[in-house]
């Protein structure tokens, strides 16, 4: 069954945050991930708006969508985002119908 990982972002160093951004395609590749949604327009319709960047990740699993994320790989280029708060997220691993 297939499985998402969504999430929201905010961005606060792009610098810092575009070399995070970078590396995560292939590792998400390496695990089946195919990205859905990345960025682009979006409408809050309810909710703050703190965070401005929305990403959903599809994977054949849960446990593949997992996995990645707590590959050495992703950690190594999440760590990135997390030096000095360059970028704000909000991951959820979601199991689809």
């Amino acid at each position: 069954m297939p499985a998402y990982w969504m999430a929201r972002a905010r961005v606060n160093n792009p610098d810092e945050y575009k070399k995070y951004a970078e590396q995560v395609p292939g590792i998400l590749a390496n695990f089946g991930g195919k990205v859905l949604a990345r960025g682009g327009d979006f409408q809050i319709m309810e909710g703050t708006d703190h965070f401005q960047r929305f990403v959903i990740i599809e994977f054949p699993s849960m446990e593949q969508g997992v996995a990645c994320f707590q590959s050495d790989a992703y950690q190594s280029a999440a760590s990135f985002r997390r030096t000095d708060n360059a970028g704000e997220v909000e991951v959820v691993m979601l199991d689809g119908l």
